[in-house]
């Protein structure tokens, strides 16, 4: 019992004594309000927590992550889930349940995100405490979808009524829900023609995270402002997010080329200039595969 109590303590030392880390022993909320901040990663391929989780562990916590978007994969055994959890929860490290699909968007698709919930409740309910999940957290986006540029009034329409039934069942099932939106979402107008989309997605969900994918930390700070600044008038919190994955879109939108000694000196000027905002909670690098293979 002593040597874990050290262990513990020690970890507590080394998260405190970095700027990015948190301290990974408190919720997100919990967090702000003792003036630490959030470190999070992606992990989308499930599998690695069946084939070799101490290595996902080892790698969260030499780089100090204390918050982990998990997806979910309903073909890999509860078992695994449970024991992934349980250790990350030693390490002060948070899980959520990761899903979505720009379909998830579509009001006809919305048995999806019900068997979703319905996964997550059976699962909550057969854990240990030590074992559940903090938090669910979705990746929708709608705008990829052909349906976006034949008639986008009525996708933005489904795609709110989907995110209210979405709050609506994670109020039941007592979890915090968060979500990723693309930093320009503020460019497109809520079905009721009042508010920004922006807003009416950061005002359904506990914490966004804001894929604000530039190379350096001046571009990312300055095109997640606006979503920043929009979460702190709701009351919100928001992630200001890095890719790590090669674009197809410009090499300016990700780490891939500059590597991750670049990556980590920007994140921590990003960190400082992020951080005069009320509602920033911290940095979540896209994702943990990309970011693991970074030369």
């Amino acid at each position: 019992m002593a040597a874990k109590f050290l262990t513990r303590l020690c970890l507590i030392t080394v998260f405190c004594s970095v700027i990015l880390s948190g301290t990974g022993l408190f919720s997100p909320q919990e967090a702000k309000a003792q003036g630490y901040y959030q470190k999070a990663t992606w992990l989308w391929y499930t599998e690695r927590i069946r084939k070799n989780p101490q290595e996902v562990l080892s790698f969260l916590s030499q780089n100090q992550v204390n918050l982990v978007y998990l997806q979910i994969n309903i073909d890999i055994p509860v078992s695994y889930y449970k024991s992934f959890i349980k250790e990350s929860n030693e390490l002060g490290i948070h899980v959520e349940a990761l899903n979505g699909a720009p379909l998830w968007g579509l009001e006809s698709e919305r048995y999806k995100i019900t068997n979703f919930l319905s996964w997550i409740q059976a699962y909550q309910n057969g854990a240990a405490a030590a074992e559940k999940f903090s938090g669910i957290h979705v990746d929708i986006e709608p705008h990829v979808l052909s349906q976006w540029k034949i008639d986008q009034e009525d996708v933005i329409r489904q795609w709110q009524s989907n995110v209210l039934y979405l709050r609506a069942e994670a109020e039941k099932l007592n979890l915090p829900l968060a979500a990723d939106i693309p930093f320009w979402l503020g460019n497109y107008t809520a079905a009721d023609g009042t508010t920004s989309l922006s807003r009416f997605m950061i005002s359904q969900y506990d914490s966004v995270t804001i894929m604000s994918y530039r190379d350096t930390a001046s571009a990312i700070n300055s095109i997640a402002k606006k979503e920043l600044e929009d979460a702190t008038a709701l009351g919100k919190q928001a992630f200001a997010a890095v890719e790590t994955k090669p674009s197809n879109e410009g090499d300016f939108l990700t780490f891939y080329e500059e590597g991750a000694a670049y990556m980590n000196e920007q994140l921590v000027q990003l960190h400082e200039l992020a951080k005069v905002n009320p509602s920033y909670a911290g940095i979540a690098i896209h994702d943990f595969d990309g970011w693991k293979d970074l030369k």
